[in-house]
């Protein structure tokens, strides 16, 4: 088997277990309810506490799984790779979790228009991350991760258990409280949610035309390189001329977009770890242009770049050096 198939193979093993456990509770809960009509109250004590705490059961089952299951197979295979591949698909699973619980309640129009734009924003992600890693499963980790393993040496193989695994349970889990808000309360459609419809499908096209013109950019590069020719040593066209960072723009408009959706339904405090994601994403565009500069063959056009362009909002450039840069 080669590594490429042996890799997708892992992929589709490594979630099975809360799969297995979430469709036993739900056939659990649907037997009792069948049984008596009273559903909870006819459960085992596990099934119970299951049934009336559906955010409690969602991070158990995200830190045994994803933690635990993903850090071990991380230390067999000497690499982190699954949990950006996992980054794209962990939200759809969430918020099928919270439609499908027994006790949901919700609106059906919001519930249906909410799974199909986090499909949407998934396909995109997913087929964004496969791009970039040229259709192979594991090919590598995120720079982040290999800077992080060089940095503390011996104790990585604990370290990265939090620093990789336990910090994704919290971004994830808390850019996603607007679905879970979204199916405990059942409010008809109003003007606010197609104003969240709206900023999410934004995002959405946003990220996808960027990524897609960075992607073109770096294989442009590969081939001069592969020709021996010098690369161009910044992408200062399309959307990138407008911001530095368009991709990472729209990600937080779809993010945010979900918590006006939570706010609407009187849950603004779940738009929390929408500003949380947001500040992380502050810190990783620094530690990004940081090693922009590192780049010699760049360094001199990114500061320039720097001067000229937004960081992350779309805006015009600044005129005072718009035109130096367009001379030189």
């Amino acid at each position: 088997m080669n590594r490429n198939l042996k890799n997708a193979v892992i992929a589709f093993l490594v979630p099975l277990p809360s799969i297995l456990f979430y469709l036993s509770f739900i056939r659990n809960f649907e037997s009792a309810a069948i049984a008596d009509g009273s559903g909870a109250a006819a459960l085992s004590p596990v099934w119970a506490w299951c049934a009336t705490h559906p955010l409690l059961l969602a991070n158990v089952l995200f830190f045994l799984n994803v933690n635990v299951v993903f850090w071990v197979v991380s230390q067999c295979i000497s690499s982190h790779w699954m949990i950006d591949l996992y980054w794209t698909v962990i939200p759809v699973m969430l918020v099928y979790y919270y439609a499908n619980f027994p006790l949901a309640q919700f609106d059906g129009w919001r519930s249906g228009i909410v799974i199909a734009m986090t499909w949407l924003w998934s396909l995109r992600l997913t087929h964004n991350y496969l791009r970039r890693e040229k259709w192979q499963f594991g090919a590598r980790e995120d720079w982040r991760f290999t800077d992080m393993s060089r940095q503390y040496g011996g104790n990585w193989w604990w370290m990265c258990f939090f620093s990789v695994y336990v910090s994704q349970q919290v971004f994830l889990m808390g850019i996603c409280l607007p679905m879970y808000i979204i199916h405990t309360v059942d409010k008809p459609l109003n003007v606010w949610d197609f104003a969240a419809v709206a900023v999410c499908l934004t995002g959405i096209v946003v990220a996808y035309f960027a990524d897609t013109q960075l992607h073109e950019f770096v294989t442009r590069n590969e081939v001069l390189e592969g020709l021996g020719k010098p690369k161009v040593p910044n992408l200062d066209r399309g959307m990138w001329s407008y911001s530095r960072h368009p991709n990472y723009f729209g990600e937080q408009l779809w993010w945010w977009g979900l918590a006006l959706f939570a706010w609407n339904l009187g849950h603004g405090w779940a738009s929390a770890g929408a500003l949380v994601n947001s500040l992380c994403l502050a810190y990783v565009t620094v530690l990004v242009e940081r090693r922009m500069l590192e780049q010699e063959y760049r360094a001199e056009a990114y500061r320039l770049y720097q001067k000229t362009t937004s960081v992350w909002i779309p805006w015009v450039k600044s005129s005072a050096f718009a035109v130096k840069d367009k001379s030189t």
